[in-house]
């Protein structure tokens, strides 16, 4: 209110609230005295009334006078009973209704919250989500569109709520697109679970990699619930995408699902960074490795990833990838490595190994000569978890500093939990069980998720590393090499 108009000589309190006027008049007022002269005046007198009270009886000042009526009554007076008379109020009197200000002289004592002018004009910000009460002169009104700044400028014009800057008024496209409001969904439209709503309101997974789960069922079903799934793929190519350079080291390449999310994401990272040169193992760059012992399904990942490199993950690479269902265009993997190149950039290559941690120990002493990766995804031998913590933690040749390591299956069907209990597992029901075979795989899995609930017990508490463990599908700890 002082910012456009106040009486000649009169000292404003400058609160941005009327509740705070209590503390700063008992510190203006220390050291007046009590019967020296204190008059108040405010916008329509209301307030006046309540600060007369608080200065006669809290502060028991004794000389204690108010504006009857306010600027308001004042202004009203002078222009009924002496309209020559110079006022002694100037600029503006601040009004709380639409009018915002009632101007009583043509002084201008605003100071105009955008440039800097000197102006007598209040208003609020355009846009609805900032609402900003502020002084602004005529010029910055309209250069801002009534915004109090670009920002809200640009997201009153994306809301179609101002003129479109570079454009005639027929012209309707906002500085940025913006999303139109989608019809509301069929009411028959439900979802049981938080995963399928989580699924339904991510980006659908890549037709190609439809097509390798439906291969993966048909070619080797007992493992068809190895694949990643579109959930942890997503999550696998995103973290490839905005990783330093896009290098993928893989422990366990099954049919490729996996392998093709990081090397979507390995090529986004790529296209950021605008690599000019393919990803190579020891030259760097946008590049997936990944390390592989069973000789079947390393054949049918490396069909998976030849359509890809070839065709791409869309339709077309999909349909292409159909025809591999046929037994004869499938055979197992015959040689020791195969290389591909994704998007002219990325690079990939499948290694065929005998033991993945073996290798990845060698990696670490400088054998063979290769570039850091920034990510390495374990899903592997479980029996050995720890270990290849170790080879990738203790020196820097494999893993960055700061990279990631991605363990898959951390919660083991579950059964950490009964791992991890006091109590242990409770067997009562295994000797009365009929079949030996299914006793036999609920024992295994027993084991695995007692030698899971020690790494994850082991990896947490070790301070080389920070863990975050997310329960997405059968569990995945994203551990950073610190």
């Amino acid at each position: 209110e002082t910012q456009v108009g106040k009486f000649e000589l009169a000292e404003p309190l400058n609160t941005e609230n009327f509740r705070e006027s209590w503390d700063v008049l008992k510190e203006r007022l220390r050291d007046v005295p009590k019967d020296a002269p204190i008059m108040t005046y405010c916008t329509g007198g209301i307030r006046c009334v309540k600060v007369a009270a608080y200065l006669s009886q809290e502060l028991e000042f004794t000389n204690v006078s108010r504006l009857a009526g306010g600027v308001v009554a004042y202004d009203r007076t002078l222009n009924e009973e002496a309209p020559t008379e110079e006022p002694m109020f100037k600029g503006v009197n601040y009004v709380f209704d639409g009018r915002m200000g009632r101007r009583i002289t043509d002084d201008q004592l605003g100071t105009c919250y955008t440039c800097g002018a000197k102006t007598h004009l209040i208003t609020n910000c355009k846009n609805s989500n900032c609402h900003r009460r502020m002084v602004q002169c005529e010029h910055c009104q309209d250069a801002f569109h009534g915004t109090c700044s670009e920002a809200c400028k640009t997201r009153v014009v994306n809301e179609g709520l101002g003129p479109k800057v570079g454009k005639t008024s027929s012209e309707k496209s906002p500085l940025f697109a913006t999303i139109p409001e989608e019809k509301e969904e069929s009411e028959d439209v439900t979802y049981s679970t938080l995963d399928d709503y989580s699924s339904a309101h991510s980006t659908e997974a890549a037709p190609l990699l439809r097509e390798i789960e439906t291969n993966t069922a048909a070619f080797l079903p007992s493992g068809a619930h190895m694949v990643s799934g579109s959930m942890q793929g997503s999550l696998l190519s995103m973290l490839a995408s905005t990783s330093r350079e896009g290098r993928v080291l893989e422990i366990g390449t099954f049919t490729g699902y996996a392998t093709a999310c990081f090397l979507e994401g390995a090529a986004a990272a790529g296209k950021c960074l605008g690599s000019d040169a393919v990803g190579s193992r020891d030259g760097g760059g946008p590049f997936v490795l990944s390390l592989e012992r069973d000789r079947r399904a390393l054949g049918l990942a490396s069909g998976h990833l030849k359509v890809m490199a070839d065709l791409g993950i869309g339709v077309e690479g999909a349909n292409e990838a159909s025809k591999l269902r046929d037994i004869s265009q499938v055979k197992d993997f015959d040689g020791d490595s195969i290389s591909f190149t994704y998007n002219n950039f990325a690079g990939c290559e499948l290694l065929r190994v005998n033991d993945a941690l073996a290798t990845v120990e060698e990696m670490a002493l400088g054998n063979p000569t290769h570039a850091a990766f920034d990510i390495v995804f374990v899903d592997a031998d479980k029996t050995r978890l720890m270990e290849y913590v170790d080879a990738l933690v203790s020196t820097d040749r494999v893993l960055k500093k700061g990279g990631l390591i991605i363990v898959d299956n951390v919660l083991w069907k579950g059964l950490v939990l009964d791992a991890s209990s006091s109590n242990g597992y409770d067997s009562s029901n295994d000797e009365s069980s009929q079949d030996k075979e299914l006793l036999k795989k609920k024992r295994r899995a027993r084991k695995l998720a007692n030698k899971m609930h020690r790494f994850n017990s082991a990896v947490v508490k070790d301070d080389r590393v920070d863990v975050l463990m997310m329960n997405l599908r059968d569990g995945l700890s994203m551990i950073r090499k610190r």
